[in-house]
């Protein structure tokens, strides 16, 4: 299944070569028909982050303070975790928390 997953407000800094846009190849897990957020947010973690993985994740989901939007729409009104991506679905991760 291909996806754009775009990253700003600083998170982009966490990935290899600071890159904001990345398409993507992602298939179901294991046991699973169709890709889901919460083994997104896996492959994420395993596949692009190169640094400070913390920062971005926190047990099984992104960190309080990271805006998820799928096409545009908070990923909480799509199902969160749960929530079931299609071919050439955009995701969005933002982080809301600056220094200051």
């Amino acid at each position: 299944m291909h996806l754009t997953l775009e990253f700003g407000g600083g998170l982009e800094l966490l990935l290899e070569k600071s890159t904001k846009v990345h398409k993507v190849d992602v298939q179901p897990r294991d046991g699973e028909d169709k890709a889901t957020m919460k083994g997104l947010l896996s492959w994420v973690k395993s596949n692009l982050i190169k640094e400070r993985p913390e920062m971005f994740i926190k047990d099984d989901s992104v960190r309080p303070g990271v805006l998820v939007l799928i096409n545009d729409c908070d990923w909480e009104l799509c199902g969160g975790l749960d929530a079931e991506l299609e071919d050439k679905d955009v995701v969005v991760f933002i982080s809301t928390l600056h220094g200051g």
